[in-house]
């Protein structure tokens, strides 16, 4: 436990080094009471209920030490604490004790550390312990000097103090809370950003430098075929460097568009009749099983960059089926109340075969490096589909083989 980096602790190891604060102080107050200022108090008592909390605090550190602590757990720490605390006050003077107000502490730990329906738990508690304090006070103690009122008013002050705790410090906490959140989650926006900005500018400096030496390729060509028109190599060269030239004006164009955020508002037809060309075009031989109940007559935003990202995905699920000697690939589309399904599957080997639990919960949100590469192509559908108010999920299918959901919001065409 590190005790000179308090905000880098968990809520669980913050709670153990404030009880370890607590005991110290106990056990000190005790002897000095005793010892120092002659009270009569039940000392052998006192220090059995310290030593049992003592145990319980190692046994505490020993089983949550390689173990996360849920809600609950810190829940029932909270609880503890005010057990041990309720016992240590009613053997010391009850709600007459002056330290009774230490009773608060846990409720405000709770409220900086838990939702609001655990805080309630704790400030029941919490209220529960004092009350019972108060009631099981002796007669002649409560009718010394008139004395009653003023306990009451002591109980009355400690339930609002618990109300004002419970409502003003645990709606600041999470407001807070939701601060960090937003800030957190903006922090990695940014880095997404940042990396596809590089992304950007790799490939354009890539398509810059390849349509240089690509139009050498074409001046060779025109001169090959001139003098051997009939030549079975030079015609070979026809189509792929006819390929060659298509991609790179699509690249420029794409770029033109996504620096220009042109989006349209695209049927369903449209889209999936798109998108069946570009597969007929990029993946001749492969056959993908399109399944829909029914037509569609739905809109959807789409860009230029939507059908690439779709073909991110179905190049994706290729490579997997090719890795398990399949070529079975399903499509199917539906719709909800207010969206656009289109679930891809393949019947590969799923996604933590080359990846760790941790990469793939990653995958699509960072760069995620595995035997296949970076994750490249799911980082930039997924900020695709998301830009386009839509959303990505990658899940094992439960017989076999890789899920990509794929979430589009219906629009209103105007």
């Amino acid at each position: 436990m590190n005790l000179f980096n308090f905000k880098s602790m968990a809520v669980i190891q913050r709670l153990f080094l404030l009880r370890s604060l607590a005991i110290v102080i106990q056990l000190t107050t005790v002897l000095i009471v005793y010892f120092v200022m002659s009270l009569q108090i039940s000392l052998m008592s006192l220090l059995s209920v310290i030593a049992i909390e003592s145990l319980f605090h190692f046994i505490s550190i020993y089983v949550f030490r390689n173990r996360q602590a849920g809600n609950w757990a810190i829940v029932c720490q909270l609880l503890a604490d005010i057990f041990f605390l309720s016992i240590l006050l009613s053997l010391s003077g009850g709600a007459t004790n002056a330290f009774v107000s230490l009773l608060l502490l846990p409720i405000i730990i709770a409220a900086v550390s838990l939702p609001s329906r655990y805080l309630s738990i704790i400030s029941l508690s919490a209220i529960s312990s004092y009350s019972i304090l108060l009631f099981r006070m002796p007669e002649h103690t409560m009718h010394q000097m008139d004395m009653s009122n003023h306990f009451f008013a002591m109980w009355a002050n400690f339930l609002l103090s618990v109300v004002v705790v419970t409502i003003v410090v645990g709606a600041m906490a999470r407001i807070i809370t939701n601060r960090e959140q937003a800030i957190a989650k903006q922090r990695e926006e940014q880095l997404k950003s940042e990396q596809l900005l590089s992304l950007g500018v790799a490939s354009a400096q890539v398509t810059h430098q390849l349509a240089t030496p690509l139009a050498n390729i074409q001046l060779l060509f025109d001169e090959l075929l001139e003098d051997h028109p009939e030549h079975l190599a030079v015609q070979s060269m026809r189509h792929p460097l006819e390929q060659c030239r298509e991609q790179l004006g699509y690249f420029r164009n794409l770029a033109a568009s996504i620096r220009e955020e042109n989006t349209e508002i695209i049927s369903v037809t449209e889209l999936l009749c798109q998108f069946n060309d570009s597969l007929h075009l990029h993946f001749p031989e492969q056959v993908v099983d399109i399944i829909q109940d029914e037509e569609i007559n739905a809109y959807v935003q789409s860009d230029d960059m939507l059908i690439s990202a779709l073909l991110n995905l179905i190049q994706n699920a290729i490579r997997a089926n090719k890795e398990q000697n399949e070529s079975k690939i399903t499509l199917t589309v539906y719709t909800s109340k207010s969206a656009l399904h289109l679930v891809i599957r393949d019947f590969g080997a799923g996604i933590e075969a080359n990846l760790n639990k941790d990469q793939a919960d990653l995958l699509g949100e960072k760069l995620v490096e595995s035997s296949n590469g970076l994750g490249m192509a799911i980082l930039l559908s997924n900020t695709t589909i998301n830009r386009l108010q839509g959303s990505l999920k990658l899940a094992n299918h439960s017989e076999k083989g890789c899920v990509a959901h794929v979430k589009l919001t219906l629009v209103q065409r105007k």
